[in-house]
């Protein structure tokens, strides 16, 4: 969808609902609301490997600048600067803080020189439109669904380019449909097409076009207890996903509550993809996408603690490429990890790629524990240990991590230190070839202030 279609959309919504003096619309521009954040954060990640040792790491600062207007005739516009800007780097760089993607896209390793520079972005420059129970956006914005999402776990979010519609029906229910036609990964400093994003210089291969657009269709329901929701993410000649989720949660008392929660994901390629990597020779190794993936995940909350164990499970089917496929920083699965997350999986060119808890035939267990220390006196620290293991009878050894993250929160600014250890963390290329690193650790430093 061409900006002007989005754009004229959004001014004949606005026109609708009748004239307004010019005065009102510099009243809407004159009162609007500016917020943002300044970030800093440090990254040492460390592996241990058959071929060598190798550690990186990193500071950078940024963050990102918002503005948007006041309503007028039920329309605003935002628009939003993000920056990160790296300092003090060493010879071996973790550019996951910094432009990584922007490194894979110039066909360099990851830690490449265009990886190494700070860059500033527009990532956000939408208009939005609402009135009764009707709402649209069209433009650049950050959004948060199970497959397409922000990733807000290094120093910028991702970003789509399109737009979106959806109405709210009595009863609780919602329904809503996209239109994304591209995406900024978090370390890029470009939109890209969405589809060509995720296959990189083998699209035209796959998919026998350029470029391509990815239409999500959500319908929700959300009930005092209860909530369900479908998302089919539908790509023509590429993939079409289907997620859906079911969230029990009951109150007991003030002090003790609990959360249950399953999930379902189900992924084919259609159109020329699917038949085009059913062709021997392909990056797949001949195989369609086929995966089918569920989850559970059960979280008891008392007085100050709470308590979480999840199991995933995605099927094994030798006969197609049966990982999920997730190029879009989704990370859906109860049992993710904070660095077993296919975080890289969404560079430009990687989607056929998984690791760990996303890998066809895999098992995953999570187990996970955070304290609020206000109870205690210490208002605003908490801590949160979480351990998981992930076996597949195509991993030499099981993989095991666990992460343990000490933080502060106080008003707008907030403090983190997160250590995170893997053995065996397992990874699988595009043909399904398993390859796993004996040992990582990582530690970060985020500090943040919002504004």
């Amino acid at each position: 969808m061409k900006k002007s279609v989005i754009f004229s959309v959004c001014a004949a919504a606005a026109l609708a609902t009748g004239a307004q003096a010019e005065s009102s619309l510099a009243d809407a521009v004159k009162n609007g609301k500016v917020k943002g954040n300044i970030k800093y954060y440090y990254i040492n990640t460390h592996k241990e490997k058959s071929s060598g040792n190798s550690t990186a790491f990193a500071n950078s600062i940024g963050g990102q600048l918002s503005y948007t207007t006041g309503r007028w005739n039920g329309l605003d516009a935002t628009v939003t600067f993000m920056t990160t800007q790296p300092f003090a780097l060493p010879n071996n760089v973790d550019t996951s803080i910094i432009g990584r993607d922007n490194a894979v896209k110039a066909g360099q390793a990851p830690g490449g020189v265009a990886g190494q520079k700070g860059f500033s972005v527009l990532g956000e420059a939408y208009l939005a439109y609402s009135r009764d129970n009707f709402s649209f956006w069209g433009g650049r914005k950050v959004i948060k669904t199970p497959l397409i999402s922000a990733k807000e776990v290094r120093m910028l979010p991702s970003a789509v380019k399109g737009a979106h519609a959806s109405i709210n029906f009595e009863g609780g229910f919602r329904v809503g449909v996209a239109y994304l036609d591209a995406f900024k990964q978090r370390t890029s400093s470009e939109f890209d097409n969405i589809v060509k994003h995720a296959l990189g210089d083998k699209t035209k291969e796959i998919t026998g076009n350029e470029s391509g657009v990815v239409v999500p269709v959500c319908i929700s329901w959300k009930g005092q207890k209860n909530a369900i929701k479908v998302i089919d993410y539908y790509s023509p000649d590429f993939m079409n996903s289907i997620y859906a989720d079911w969230n029990y949660r009951h109150k007991h008392s003030d002090e003790l509550s609990y959360a249950f929660a399953l999930q379902t994901i189900i992924q084919d390629s259609v159109g020329n993809a699917d038949d085009n990597l059913a062709k021997a020779g392909s990056v797949t190794g001949g195989k369609a996408i086929k995966t089918r993936a569920g989850a559970a995940k059960l979280t008891v909350n008392y007085m100050s603690m709470a308590f979480t164990t999840a199991y995933s499970k995605v099927l094994k089917d030798d006969g197609y490429h049966d990982s999920l496929v997730l190029p879009w920083d989704g990370t859906p699965l109860y049992t993710n990890m904070i660095t077993a997350n296919n975080l890289f999986l969404s560079n430009y060119g990687k989607a056929l790629g998984a690791d760990s808890a996303y890998i066809g035939g895999t098992d995953g267990i999570k187990i996970a524990y955070r304290q609020d220390f206000g109870a205690f006196g210490f208002s605003g620290y908490s801590m949160t240990l979480s351990s998981a293991w992930f076996d597949n009878d195509r991993f030499a050894k099981t993989q095991n991590d666990l992460n343990a993250v000490l933080a502060y929160a106080d008003a707008g600014f907030s403090i983190a230190l997160k250590g995170i250890w893997v053995r065996n963390g397992a990874g699988a290329a595009a043909d399904g070839t398993i390859s796993q690193t004996p040992i990582l650790h990582q530690y970060r430093i985020i500090a943040n202030y919002k504004f």
